[in-house]
């Protein structure tokens, strides 16, 4: 079984978390103007796409907070977000 030391680490594009954030929060915000302008799904799916939208910037938000936190070396920062 290969060491740890072994196996490469993947390259910065693989583990950049912002296009994935990126992409989340642009296909929520065009599900929301879809919905909201063609009144598919009802007053429901409006709802369901808002929390999409909120539940993002709250991660985001989260996500941002801890990687500040990391790159000024607190204690309790994850690690591994720079």
């Amino acid at each position: 079984m290969p060491d740890a030391s072994d196996i490469p680490e993947l390259p910065r594009a693989l583990r950049a978390p912002e296009p994935v954030i990126i992409t989340g929060m642009v296909a929520w915000l065009v599900a929301t103007v879809v919905v909201w302008v063609t009144g598919w799904g009802g007053d429901r799916a409006v709802q369901v796409c808002l929390v999409g939208l909120a539940v993002g910037v709250l991660g985001t938000t989260i996500f941002l907070v801890q990687r500040a936190a990391s790159r000024r070396g607190d204690r309790t920062a994850q690690e591994g977000l720079d």
